[in-house]
């Protein structure tokens, strides 16, 4: 049995040497290291033997395992390291020349319009504020001069959280919630715009999401008059849209401001002479504002006798589907590059 361990090994050796790849290598482990190689039935047999004899053969066969267990590891760093060296070899790079341009994002054209009318408004005088997007019933639609009998209730179509009465709450509707919230917190003079994601429980369509951006602007102060209302609102459209647009104030119904008016521009397609756009009307409808309502003030424990304000509201992606065209609201949140790299 000991010739038999000197003859394995020898065997072993020799095939060893011509080995040139991981396959074969892990072939020779199996056949001379494996669970029925020839040295593990050479150790299964030496129960056979007297002890003495026994003591002698399983030293020897320890032996020669642990040399070919460490040929074995010495083989495979070998054809290792002959590997990665074949493959730096054809994969060599130039560091001189140019290297491959990355292609770089930009701003989502709802964020580019939220920021340029942010800085418009800003520029103005107010301030930037941000509210919850899941409301309070009260802030949403209570302190807003809209109660649970009140029929303005239907021009929202809500999605509620939970409706349990006073606590009930919901994604809000509009971002006026962090108006009230600002008029509770803040005496006047108070001049504040609230950006953000409002919700809408609504059929989707080319005109309509169920998520959606508003800005809303408040300013409340002594001796705010429509005059500064209207001042402002015209400055934010010739910002947008130029100083040669034509703009049309009338009046229009919100319960929380009295009175309230609609702002329109001409249409941008056809000039004022009537298209499919605009309905054949000439005008296109960008904004709803007003006077803050009294019943507003003075839920805000602010004083109408003393002070007035404005409100108004936009929706964002109003305007670039009018200044650049699209005639799809969906086509701004399916994230598709061939459209948002247009912008």
């Amino acid at each position: 049995m000991a010739k038999r361990l000197v003859d394995l090994r020898a065997e072993a050796v020799e095939e060893l040497v011509k080995i040139n790849n991981i396959k074969d290598l892990d072939s020779w482990k199996i056949r001379f290291l494996g669970k029925k190689s020839k040295l593990a039935q050479i150790l299964h047999s030496l129960a056979k033997l007297p002890i003495e004899e026994r003591r002698e053969v399983g030293a020897q066969a320890n032996k020669v395992k642990m040399a070919l267990e460490s040929s074995l590891a010495e083989k495979r760093n070998t054809l290792q390291e002959a590997s990665l060296l074949s493959s730096l070899q054809q994969d060599k790079l130039d560091v001189t020349l140019p290297g491959r341009p990355v292609s770089s994002g930009h701003i989502h054209p709802i964020t580019q319009t939220l920021e340029e009318i942010s800085d418009i408004l800003r520029n103005m005088g107010f301030q930037i504020v941000e509210g919850p997007d899941v409301e309070w019933d009260y802030y949403n639609f209570e302190a807003l001069n809209i109660p649970q009998w009140h029929p303005a209730r239907d021009m929202f179509a809500s999605l509620w959280i939970d409706t349990s009465g006073k606590d009930s709450r919901l994604l809000r509707t509009h971002t006026s919630p962090t108006q009230i919230r600002v008029m509770e917190k803040t005496r006047p003079p108070i001049r504040v715009i609230a950006p953000g994601r409002v919700y809408r429980y609504e059929a989707t369509d080319a005109t309509h999401e169920s998520m959606f951006y508003q800005i809303e602007g408040l300013a409340i102060d002594k001796n705010v008059t429509m005059a500064n209302l209207k001042d402002t609102l015209f400055e934010l459209c010739y910002s947008l849209f130029g100083k040669e647009i034509r703009i049309r104030f009338r009046c229009d119904y919100f319960p929380f401001v009295e009175p309230g008016v609609e702002v329109a521009i001409e249409c941008l397609s056809c000039h004022g002479s009537g298209c499919r756009i605009c309905n054949y009307s000439g005008w296109l409808e960008i904004l709803g504002a007003g006077m803050v309502h009294p019943d507003v003030l003075r839920r805000a424990n602010i004083n109408p006798d003393i002070y007035s304000g404005f409100a108004f509201g936009l929706g964002i992606e109003r305007i670039p589907m009018l200044r650049y065209g699209v005639d799809d609201i969906r086509l701004f949140y399916r994230n598709d590059l061939r459209f948002l790299q247009q912008f």
